[in-house]
């Protein structure tokens, strides 16, 4: 099975299977047929992740509305999105809040750009809201369009920072493998997955790569959880050495891995990880595009794991997806040597947009008073841990669920207790994906690893429909292969 999938939401040949409740849709974007848009999409769309071939095929479904946690298509169906669109829709579907900001943003100053000793009030107002909201040491931020783009900036601030240091030999980057930090030739290079490798003959140079921290697949068999995270943050150092301390500039890793499939490394991990940076003097970099504000019940996930970074990147939940912004946040000691070191040649026509300003304020606003992370905190995210745990204890091809807030993995397996792991798990994987989209629930497959990353809004009732319908569909799948 192809991994380069598994973003895609696969349409089904008629609506018919899917089997949902039907309310009809008030768009405007429903002024042609089904048909008739899914001959455009494969007439002229080339879709991101996907075999064009293939999706054409099946015909694409045609989102045309959302609320809440809740999307329509084109027929009707009414389906609830377990993954918040691709991890990022924290505050919910159809807050007028956001519409709003952007209205009267577009309205009073469209856009103007940040170069040129020239600013703007949205992307002033939010600089000073995110120096609130982020850990004390951050108290600067560069902006872009994505988290792609944030971790390119991450390498340009990496290695100007050691240029300031009259370091420049610091050129190596340590990443994961089976991490994900984006499509872009730079973020692609540091994630730390083969099938993009493959389509990227001019990948970036000075990247290497240590094993994840993937207990339940990668672990000796006598090894606790704790023993296997250590033993694979001491890689990191190994690494160091045999690159030698004084050419490595930074260690960056997502403080849970997402794409990859909803990774927690054991509580030994990131204390080791960090101490092996501060050792060394290497910068340490948590990617927090996917569990940044709120994801994992505190504001930013390097604080669920209780480690020190020097650069955080910021994306998706940064304006909830309504429009495309990136960040990076930059450690005090890090932004001073840029700010007091003459020109940092980096940026983007949009850094900064008055429009994407507006809207990541208005979102964090939402954020912050309706005190929506501390809900996720201390309610939702227990609530929805504890919900998976109960429905799939024992289950006969469920072998782990991981993860903390409104997050987690689950883990299908063929010999759970064993820890063995189905020979075709990625074909597995897509079959319970197909199962849960058949059954109006948005639950994403990473090989033979389940994801869940509703809208931080969601309530006890929908984490109810949502663990229904999961189960529903991971049942359904222990039928197909034969185990129940």
């Amino acid at each position: 099975m192809s991994h380069k999938t598994e973003d895609v939401m696969y349409a089904e040949k008629e609506t018919s299977q899917h089997g949902g409740t039907k309310d009809a849709p008030t768009s405007q974007a429903t002024s042609r047929s089904t048909a008739e848009y899914r001959a455009l999409d494969a007439a002229h769309h080339i879709h991101p992740f996907s075999d064009m071939g293939s999706l054409n095929r099946a015909g694409t479904r045609v989102i045309v509305k959302a609320q809440g946690v809740y999307l329509w298509d084109s027929e009707g169906n009414k389906i609830i999105d377990g993954m918040a669109g691709l991890w990022c829709v924290n505050v919910g579907y159809g807050r007028q809040e956001l519409a709003d900001a952007a209205f009267r943003q577009m309205r009073e100053l469209p856009y103007y750009n940040t170069f040129f000793k020239t600013t703007h009030p949205p992307v002033i107002e939010l600089s000073a809201l995110l120096a609130e909201l982020t850990p004390a040491p951050f108290n600067h931020f560069f902006y872009c369009n994505s988290g792609s783009e944030g971790n390119d900036t991450v390498l340009r601030i990496v290695h100007q920072y050691w240029a300031t240091q009259r370091q420049p030999a610091r050129k190596f980057v340590i990443a994961r493998k089976n991490a994900y930090h984006g499509s872009t030739i730079a973020g692609g290079t540091l994630g730390g997955m083969a099938y993009m490798h493959e389509q990227m003959p001019s990948k970036v140079e000075n990247i290497v790569h240590i094993d994840q921290p993937y207990f339940f697949g990668e672990a000796a068999s006598d090894q606790t959880a704790e023993e296997f995270a250590l033993a694979r943050a001491r890689q990191l150092e190994a690494k160091i050495l045999e690159l030698g301390a004084d050419n490595v500039a930074a260690f960056i890793g997502e403080p849970f891995q997402g794409a990859g499939g909803v990774i927690f490394p054991a509580d030994t991990y990131w204390p080791e990880i960090e101490r092996i940076c501060r050792k060394y003097d290497v910068l340490l970099v948590a990617d927090e595009v996917i569990g940044g504000f709120g994801r994992t019940g505190e504001w930013f996930a390097h604080q669920h794991f209780r480690f020190e970074p020097d650069l955080i990147t910021l994306a998706k939940g940064l304006t909830s997806g309504y429009v495309p912004m990136g960040a990076v946040g930059l450690h005090d000691r890090v932004a001073r040597a840029l700010i007091d070191n003459g020109d940092f040649n980096h940026g983007l026509t949009y850094s900064g947009h008055p429009v994407a300003a507006a809207v990541a304020l208005a979102n964090l606003k939402l954020l912050r008073d309706e005190r929506i992370v501390e809900r996720v905190k201390v309610d939702t995210g227990p609530y929805f841990q504890k919900k998976l745990r109960e429905t799939f204890a024992g289950h006969p091809i469920v072998g782990e669920i991981s993860g903390a807030g409104l997050v987690a993995g689950v883990q299908l397996a063929e010999k759970p207790l064993e820890r063995k792991r189905f020979a075709n798990g990625g074909d597995v994987g897509t079959i319970c994906r197909d199962f849960c989209f058949n059954g109006n629930l948005i639950m994403r497959a990473s090989g033979d690893r389940m994801l869940l990353s509703p809208p931080l809004v969601v309530s006890r009732p929908e984490i109810d429909e949502i663990v229904s319908k999961a189960e529903a569909a991971i049942d359904a799948t222990a039928r197909q292969v034969g185990i129940r």
